[in-house]
């Protein structure tokens, strides 16, 4: 129940492919299966509250994993709520892929991508999604980016030695102002000093960052050109 099944996973011979499509439709017409959207079906989960639709990772795992390699990963707000950054629950979901790919509609879930350069891989998604809140601060639903700047300091001040270096790493392939911000988070808390040194020279020190972030928030802005 709640899983997803397209006509491949039945693995049926071509020429029995559309009796099959056929039978699952009566099947959809009867109330037994839903239909998630185009050659995707479900059998919904019951509860006293009626049939669910599958979970986030169901509705959008085509685009997460290929075989046996992950190949995308839910960012935006629903991974937000998950890091403790909005309360706010979406009908649509933002995916981290490699590539451009135009939105999506399954069921009335709005599927969207933002576009990775990094490799997406299990180790970095949760620092991939780090630098996803920096990036789109601004529209983190039901928290303003101050709020969101102090805990996304939390969450980087907690990281290992190890991942946070990852961290710096991966933020190379993010527009500039991600790693201002980055840069002003790692000075207000205080890291070592090759870190912070790390992520300046990647840098233009003449460029300024109009960003809706107080110095009450973030005491080291103006350190990083953050206005």
């Amino acid at each position: 129940d709640g899983v997803i099944l397209t006509i491949a996973d039945f693995g049926i011979e071509p020429e029995y492919q559309q009796a099959l499509v056929m039978a699952l439709s009566r099947m959809v017409r009867s109330g037994q299966l839903e239909k998630a959207s185009k050659g995707k079906y479900y059998k919904p989960k019951h509860t006293i509250f009626g049939p669910l639709s599958p979970s986030q990772n169901e509705i959008v795992k085509d685009f997460l994993v290929k075989g046996n390699k992950i190949v995308g990963y839910i960012t935006g707000t629903s991974a937000f709520a998950s890091m403790g950054l909005t309360t706010q629950i979406s009908s649509s979901l933002l995916v981290g892929v490699g590539k451009y790919r135009r939105a999506v509609k399954r069921g009335s879930t709005t599927i969207s991508f933002l576009v990775q350069p990094n490799p997406i891989t299990e180790e970095n998604i949760s620092l991939l999604r780090i630098l996803d809140a920096i990036k789109l601060i601004r529209e983190i639903p039901a928290i303003t980016p101050d709020e969101a700047v102090v805990k996304l300091s939390r969450i980087i001040g907690n990281l290992t030695p190890a991942d946070l270096e990852r961290l710096i790493s991966l933020s190379a392939a993010y527009t500039s102002y991600v790693r201002a911000i980055l840069g002003a988070i790692l000075e207000y808390n205080s890291t070592n000093e090759s870190a912070i040194s790390h992520v300046r020279k990647t840098l233009n020190g003449t460029t300024n960052y109009r960003l809706p972030i107080s110095a009450s928030a973030l005491s080291t802005k103006r350190n990083w050109n953050i206005l």
